[in-house]
């Protein structure tokens, strides 16, 4: 059984881009500095594609809990490809859409982003801690900015 292509068609392999380590730790942290500027204790998750963490750190100050609501965060906008914000809208305004709700590490509350290189999504990051899930996501794309020019 041929799962795809066609008989004689060369196949190559698909190239991804990634978003490197180094970079990851820098968005991250300076999202929880950019927080602490404004009085927030938050922490920040960064992950790939696949909603897989790459790196997490607990401000000084933050709730232990802030580790979960930033990486579950973060899981979200990575794996819908969508800041946290829009698709809880989505959700809330679309009955089809309420089993979202119940998926597994999704977490529809404001302060996760996608982190783009050009029109592909290559990770997300996720502050948790913040009095508002606003709050969390502009803490979190003041640093994508600051990340933005080097992710093509």
């Amino acid at each position: 059984m041929l799962v795809s292509g066609s008989p004689g068609s060369p196949q190559s392999l698909p190239t991804e881009k990634a978003l490197p380590a180094s970079l990851a730790a820098e968005a991250a942290n300076a999202a929880i500095d950019s927080c602490q500027k404004q009085g927030y204790r938050v922490s920040v998750a960064v992950v790939d594609r696949a909603g897989v963490t790459r790196v997490l750190v607990r401000g000084d100050g933050a709730g232990p809990h802030t580790l979960d609501t930033s990486t579950r965060k973060a899981y979200t906008a990575a794996t819908f490809k969508a800041p946290t914000t829009r698709v809880m809208e989505n959700v809330n305004s679309n009955p089809a859409a309420a089993g979202l709700r119940n998926v597994d590490r999704v977490l529809l509350v404001g302060g996760g982003l996608p982190i783009q290189a050009g029109n592909e999504v290559i990770g997300a990051i996720g502050v948790g801690g913040a009095p508002g899930g606003n709050l969390d996501e502009a803490c979190a794309q003041a640093r994508i900015d600051r990340i933005k020019d080097r992710l093509n």
